[in-house]
């Protein structure tokens, strides 16, 4: 592969990686309680559990995009491709 194909293809991964890290930050829930946070109501099973649940997941995912954003954007900066 010529570097001009590698720098084609890591430019697409990195829209690709750019389009979903905005997707997953938008289906993530607000950190704000309200209330409930002087009370003591936001303890719940949910807050608990949090690690297991479809917010842990999309925090993991976040972090991983997250990861390869900064990477990709440090590959692509310095033209280390070429």
């Amino acid at each position: 592969m010529t570097t001009s194909t590698l720098k084609t293809i890591a430019t697409i991964i990195y829209i690709i990686v750019c389009v979903a890290l905005v997707i997953v930050v938008l289906m993530q829930e607000g950190k704000t309680n309200g209330l409930g946070a002087v009370t003591g109501a936001a303890d719940s099973y949910w807050t608990k559990n949090k690690g297991r649940s479809q917010e842990g997941v999309l925090v993991k995912l976040t972090a991983i995009l997250a990861f390869i954003f900064i990477a990709l954007s440090v590959v692509l900066c310095t033209d280390w491709l070429g």
